[in-house]
Order: C-alpha cells, then structure tokens, then sequence
C-alpha cells in the first residue's frame, strides 16, 4: 500500500495468482482502485491451490507488454516454488525480456514450515503446517534475465524495506508544462 502510494504518476495493475492466476486489477492510474483490490484479497477457493509463477508472470506481462511507456516493471511476488500451472516460468521471463520487461522477484516467507488453509470446517478454515520452499534460483534466474534484482523477504519489515528500494532503483521523470497568465497594469500609471 505504501509503494504503490509513493508512486502518484505511475499507471499500475494488480495480477493474482495462485494455481492459476487472472488479472485483478487492470493497468490504471487510479490508486484507490489498485488499493481496494489489494485489500481485498484474501485467501479463498477461487483459483486453484499451488504456485503458478510462469503464469501469473505471464500474466502480467500480457497486461502491460502493449504500453507506449519507457519503462516496463513487473514486481512478482511468490512464496513458493512453482508447482502449478502451463505455463514454464523461464518461458515467461523470456517474454519479458522480448518486450523489454523488467522483473523484481521478491521471495516471501522462510524455507521450513508454515501454517497453511488446508480444508474448510463448518465455515472455518483447517490450518496445518506443511512444507515451505523458495525457488531463489529461478528467481534470481528471472530477475537476472529480464535486467531486473531478486530480494529475500523474512518479514514485513524487510519487504517494506525491499518496497523502499525499488521505489528507489525506478524513478520516473515527469515533464510539467507550467502556464502562466499575466496580466499588464502599467498602462494608467503610464497614462497618469
């Protein structure tokens, strides 16, 4: 929420993506929107389990490979390894790089265990720990590839600090055009 705060001229979009992803919310320039769908989303059984990474890449990069901008950013955010979808992550970081893409790859959470939704209860989820891993060298893979960097995210406070530096490494340049309209008033002391 902050990052996309401190970025006031960029057009951003939202891709969600689990077993198989779709587009949350299209390429705006409207910040509230992209807000409240990120807010929004929570875990459910829309799309299906697992870690489709080459498709919610590929995703993104379907939504904003037609953009007349200079610079192309796709922040993938993953906390797993892809297990999922049709789509092979190296073959989407391939189409980054052939429509000029670049990729920051953010993996999420610590390799070990973690609690995870497993089934549903009378309306409640069923949480059990199961195993967590990282695929950080197809991520470092990706991010090499398509010109972008990987980061390592343990905690909320080193993702905000990764948020930071992106923000940082991604200025954009906005050209203001400032119109000014003046008005003479020296014509009645001229006259006087």
């Amino acid at each position: 929420s902050k990052f996309i705060a401190r970025r006031p001229n960029d057009r951003i979009g939202l891709v969600e993506y689990a077993g198989e992803s779709y587009t949350r919310t299209p390429i705006t320039s409207d910040k509230g929107i992209v807000l409240k769908s990120m807010n929004d989303i929570k875990y459910n059984t829309v799309i299906t389990g697992g870690t489709a990474i080459g498709m919610g890449l590929a995703t993104a990069i379907n939504r904003i490979k037609d953009s007349k901008t200079k610079s192309k950013i796709i922040i993938l955010l993953t906390d797993g390894v892809n297990n999922s979808g049709f789509i092979d992550p190296k073959t989407a970081s391939e189409l980054a790089v052939e429509y000029g893409i670049k990729t920051y790859t953010i993996g999420l959470g610590s390799n070990g265990t973690a609690l995870s939704p497993v089934a549903l209860k009378n309306g409640k989820f069923q949480y059990a720990r199961i195993k967590v891993e990282i695929d950080e060298k197809l991520l470092k893979e990706i991010a090499k590839e398509t010109g972008g960097r990987y980061f390592r995210a343990t905690d909320n406070k080193k993702l905000e600090e990764i948020y930071d530096e992106i923000n940082r490494l991604e200025k954009t340049d906005i050209e203001e055009f400032k119109y000014y309209n003046y008005e003479e008033k020296f014509r009645p002391l001229v006259l006087w």
